[in-house]
């Protein structure tokens, strides 16, 4: 099943999903002390990712990501407290998206579209920074408060409330569902990542002017439009400038860029 048939299964789900959440709000939040909830629901993903042949186990595009994730990690793991594990999956469209717990899921695609090490890093610490922010979760919670809004009191159907979450979060991170304010904060705090790391924070400004120039159908959803590209290199360059301490010796000039090479059409093995 590809992804376009994952999202629609979702979506037809997401309502009967919603109802057992309701009734079963209570005995989560009750369980919830006893158990990582980030951890499990990062683990309902990886399960259907993988039931779905889509996580790729083994390429040589994995040594080419290798040292910008390596990098990336020491920077950003003591902000977080489970390891971060990084994935590529097949995907047509370039993307990436991050999910609890601490695994960052990368599209084959998107090493095709970044122009440099440094677009590509910069992307990488955004998501990282929606997991450190525990956005995904907070995207489940609301989606909980909607549900009890326009469903009200309803019977729990049985099913595993760790895989509802999941239908939940699946449908919901390629769906620009994350607020303008969650967004605008994970570039700012994946900037200070990207530094921290060693990778020019003008990446991300870089990869979103080359949106502006990318076909409709190119341009990663993590990344368009909400809020627009240029609100949001207008915010970093506006962070750049507040901390010249930080940010004063990277170059704006993409020129300068570390390089970022891949080989093309890379063999991929899928995890079964």
């Amino acid at each position: 099943m590809n992804t376009s048939e994952t999202i629609g299964k979702a979506i037809l789900y997401v309502t009967a999903a919603a109802v057992c959440l309701v009734s079963a709000r209570s005995s989560l939040l009750a369980q919830a002390r006893n158990t990582d909830e980030e951890l499990e629901v990062g683990q309902e993903v990886f399960n259907q990712l993988k039931a779905n042949a889509q996580i790729i186990e083994s390429s040589p595009l994995y040594e080419r990501l290798g040292p910008v994730t390596e990098a990336i990690t020491r920077a950003a793991q003591p902000k977080y407290n489970h390891p971060f594990k990084f994935y590529l999956v097949h995907e047509a469209q370039p993307n990436a998206f991050s999910v609890p717990g601490g695994n960052v899921y990368v599209v084959d695609s998107l090493l095709y579209f970044v122009r440099n090490a440094d677009e590509l890093g910069g992307t990488l610490c955004h998501e990282v920074s929606h997991t450190i922010h525990h956005d995904s979760m907070e995207l489940i919670k609301k989606e909980q408060k909607i549900a009890e809004r326009e469903i009200g009191a309803a019977v729990l159907l049985g099913a595993d409330r760790f895989q509802l979450l999941t239908i939940l979060l699946l449908g919901r991170l390629r769906s620009l569902s994350y607020s303008r304010e969650d967004e605008s904060r994970a570039d700012l705090s994946g900037a200070d990542i990207c530094a921290a790391a060693g990778y020019n924070p003008w990446g991300l400004t870089w990869l979103f002017q080359d949106f502006q120039n990318a076909g409709k159908g190119d341009v990663p959803q993590l990344l368009s439009d909400h809020p627009t590209n240029q609100s949001r290199v207008t915010a970093l360059e506006e962070h750049f400038r507040k901390n010249p301490s930080v940010f004063g010796k990277f170059n704006p000039d993409p020129k300068a860029a570390k390089p970022f090479s891949i080989p093309p059409k890379a063999p991929e093995v899928f995890l079964r």
